[in-house]
């Protein structure tokens, strides 16, 4: 656990044992243990094999007088040394197979130590049993966990039965019973902690992955806001551009005065459209405002919609506009729907119908809902007739996702007594654990 990890400062904070150096250095060294035990399965099992060897298997060949020592000499045989070491051997090397293969690898060193039992002898390699039930419970099937307990106790009972008369069976079979639970005990335990660490493991990779989908969702809605944004400004002020361009350029030859002021309007268009995507970048720059950054300037609402009207009057068309209720009093969310959705109806009319036709705008607020009305009375000079595909396209789809963030419809199609309609309805209804806010 480094010290630039978090839970190290949280044991550190609470004063836990983990935050000792000591702790921190065996953490590491068991990492490092289980880095090498992945290159190189066989050397820590090899390794087990040779410690057991050395410490209960090499004493029994080099204490002959062990057992009579103790007091074991009438109750223990001892066997020549070759006879030994087969049964040593029988004992420890089946610990090689004891992760891969536990059941079989119990089942071999069971085996032998009835053979021993059966023969009257006693080895301190008989722990290699105890060994090999620990690593049944850690690494085998639980299910055979019984049946390996009750050989066991079995296998311990005859060499109690075995013990010197001045030692009481129940007092022996207490103690092996006693190791025989320590060893399932620890087994089931490092097992239990082995299976919560996979799980929070696995927990924490389904988190990140969850987290990554949330970033990437977030960033097409917030490129999908943007991609909405970026069209209702640079569409709704290149329509007025073009279409004073286009007056400004046939009223030249007949009335110098109006295509200086057709160039004027669109000197101001261009210049707010430059002034709001300034505005737009400088939302989308994520960083601290220096002190000589421009001041960005709130999302429009109602109350510019005169101005948008203004600058449409301008390019040519009648533009009669009308409010019922108080739109002023709404949320700054639903007002910045209200305006975009305006602005897209008005461009589309401008782009569409030309600088001669008439467009009546009404904005109505009922109770909770609000009504959006704008209707053209078509082309000027109906020689040309409609455009094909008038009010389709990227602009109506951006209304309708407006709408439907506040569960609204749009509706858009020909007038019956012509012209081109667009109506749309909001709903301002709260809903509960949302904002009112629309980006």
């Amino acid at each position: 656990m480094s010290r630039d990890d978090p839970a190290h400062a949280l044991f550190a904070e609470t004063g836990l044992p983990w935050s000792h150096p000591l702790a921190g250095g065996l953490s590491r060294f068991g990492r490092r243990v289980k880095q090498g035990d992945r290159r190189h399965p066989w050397v820590l099992d090899t390794g087990l094999m040779a410690v057991v060897a050395l410490m209960f298997c090499l004493p029994d060949l080099v204490d002959d007088d062990h057992g009579r020592r103790r007091g074991f000499d009438n109750s223990f045989i001892h066997l020549p040394w070759p006879a030994t070491v087969a049964l040593q051997a029988g004992l420890v090397l089946p610990l090689l197979w004891r992760r891969r293969r536990p059941t079989l690898a119990f089942a071999l060193i069971a085996a032998v130590f009835f053979v021993q039992a059966g023969l009257g002898v006693w080895l301190r390699a008989d722990v290699a049993l105890l060994i090999s039930l620990y690593s049944l419970v850690l690494h085998g099937q639980l299910r055979r966990l019984p049946a390996a307990c009750a050989v066991t106790l079995a296998a311990l009972g005859l060499f109690a039965l075995r013990l010197p008369s001045q030692v009481p069976v129940l007092d022996a079979l207490f103690v092996l019973f006693s190791t025989i639970t320590a060893a399932v005990a620890l087994g089931l335990v490092v097992r239990i902690r082995r299976a919560q660490l996979a799980v929070l493991r696995d927990r924490a990779a389904r988190l990140e992955i969850e987290r990554d989908q949330r970033s990437r969702l977030a960033a097409a809605a917030e490129r999908t806001r943007v991609a909405r944004e970026m069209h209702d400004i640079i569409g709704h002020n290149l329509s007025v551009i073009i279409t004073l361009a286009d007056g400004g350029a046939y009223a030249t030859d007949l009335a110098p005065e109006r295509g200086k002021q057709a160039l004027l309007l669109i000197g101001d268009t261009g210049r707010q459209a430059l002034g709001e995507l300034r505005r737009m970048l400088g939302v989308l720059r994520v960083q601290t405002a220096a002190p000589d950054a421009p001041e960005l300037s709130p999302q429009p609402g109602v109350a510019d919609l005169d101005v948008l009207c203004s600058r449409i009057r301008a390019a040519g068309p009648q533009v009669v506009y009308r409010t019922g209720g108080e739109p002023a009093a709404l949320d700054r969310g639903v007002q910045l729907t209200v305006y975009r959705i305006v602005q897209e109806a008005l461009t589309n009319a401008l782009k569409h119908a030309g600088h001669d036709t008439r467009i009546e705008l009404a904005v109505e607020v009922e109770e909770l809902k609000v009504r959006i009305d704008c209707h053209d009375t078509g082309p000027g000079d109906t020689a040309t007739g409609p455009v094909p595909g008038h009010g389709e396209g990227h602009g109506l789809a951006g209304m309708r996702e407006r709408a439907a963030l506040y569960d609204g419809t749009v509706s858009a199609g020909p007038a019956p007594g012509g012209g081109w309609t667009v109506r749309a309805v909001l709903d301002t209804t709260p809903l509960t654990g949302t904002t009112g806010g629309a980006a």
